[in-house]
């Protein structure tokens, strides 16, 4: 299954539901592996390092950053994308969808967005 890292900000509520629905979920939060306020681009790169797709709420510098990355050759793991306004349930369902169809090596250098 991917493993995932969660953006500083984001929604526990969604993780909550998708443990339940996925008990093997992996996933870490930015604040667990000691890099809480650092930028993007640090983010994406340990990611990278760790093999771990980022969820995120935050598409203004997260994205572009991703996309930058990719454009200059470096590793990007992969980023999910998730509107803040998704409702909690749409969230949870096609989050749960995405990771059981998805590939570590599906999600290298792209960008997925919810909802599908």
């Amino acid at each position: 299954m991917i493993r995932l890292l969660t953006d500083e900000n984001f929604d526990n509520n969604i993780l909550r539901g998708l443990s339940r629905r996925l008990p093997h979920l992996d996933f870490v939060s930015v604040g667990d592996v000691g890099l809480a306020g650092s930028s993007d681009l640090v983010l994406l790169r340990w990611a990278a390092n760790e093999q771990r797709i980022i969820l995120t709420h935050d598409i203004k510098t997260m994205v572009p950053d991703a996309n930058q990355l990719v454009a200059q050759g470096e590793p990007m793991a992969g980023v999910i994308f998730i509107p803040d306004r998704l409702a909690i349930g749409r969230a949870v369902n096609d989050l749960e969808l995405v990771l059981k169809t998805y590939t570590e090596s599906d999600m290298r250098d792209s960008i997925e967005y919810l909802p599908l």
